[in-house]
């Protein structure tokens, strides 16, 4: 994964938060963390909204 160094500004009792609840060691941890389920959860959104109650699933019938 490339990286580079960003300096931004942060809420450090919200960052603080973020590593305890996600269970990651750093806040530049938590940071990714957040940034990819935000994506994951923006590209589902899309998903349903394009697909949602249109497919079906084997064994959905049982």
């Amino acid at each position: 994964m490339p990286v580079t160094l960003t300096s931004i500004r942060l809420d450090t009792k919200l960052a603080d938060e973020a590593v305890r609840v996600l269970g990651v060691k750093s806040r530049t941890e938590a940071v990714h963390v957040a940034l990819r389920e935000i994506v994951a959860l923006k590209r589902f959104k899309d998903l349903m909204k394009k697909y949602g109650g249109k497919g079906s699933f084997a064994g959905s019938d049982e």
